[in-house]
């Protein structure tokens, strides 16, 4: 009979011990189940996150590539502005001005009639406008070649305006300068003759 109830106890204990670890394997296997949960979660959490981000991305990459060809676009001078009529005339104004004022600058030296101070005066003027006209040619070079400026044409025929007003009011000032130092010239020409004809008559050298 001791022997009996010995071996139920033992029966039982294990029983317990058994239905124990039956409860903790049961937990172990919830805790397992709510983990891989969490990480499906995770994981299903990080591709929607990485899947945004790269749709960002991507369109931020299309934006700039269509932000760049529009740019690069601007950069491309177009065979209108390249044949506009004031190109041209921007071209001829500069000529003009080189020959014009290098003829007038020989003639005053030559005449004799101003100073050496005046000579470098005229001079100095004549240099100050050719620099002008050269930097608007500078300028009109940029504005017509490829690759050089990000303008649309538009932008690029109104620059070339500019640069016509300006060298039309240089080769007005030029011809205005030099028609004043011509007149001059000739002021003191005359005012010579009178000087010397009036010591013929009174017989002065």
């Amino acid at each position: 009979m001791k022997k009996l109830l010995i071996i139920l106890l033992l029966i039982s204990k294990i029983g317990f011990a058994q239905s124990d670890e039956a409860k903790q394997l049961l937990l172990n296997v919830e805790k397992l189940a709510q983990f891989k949960s969490i990480l499906k979660n995770m994981k299903d959490g990080y591709q929607l996150l990485h899947k945004g981000y790269t749709a960002i991305k991507d369109i931020s990459e299309g934006n700039f590539s269509i932000h760049k060809t529009f740019l690069d676009g601007l950069m491309e001078v177009s065979p209108t502005v390249k044949k506009y009529k004031r190109v041209a005339d921007i071209i001829n104004y500069q000529v003009r001005i080189v020959k014009e004022y290098k003829s007038a600058f020989r003639q005053f030296k030559e005449n004799k009639r101003f100073t050496v101070t005046e000579i470098e005066y005229l001079g100095k003027v004549y240099a100050n406008l050719f620099d002008q006209s050269v930097k608007n040619i500078d300028d009109l070079a940029m504005i017509i070649t490829a690759g050089k400026l990000r303008m649309s044409d538009d932008e690029r025929l109104q620059a070339i305006d500019k640069l016509y007003e300006e060298i039309v009011d240089q080769y007005s000032f030029l011809n205005e300068f030099n028609n004043s130092a011509a007149i001059l010239a000739v002021q003191r020409e005359k005012d010579q003759m009178d000087i010397d004809l009036m010591r013929k008559v009174h017989g002065l050298k």
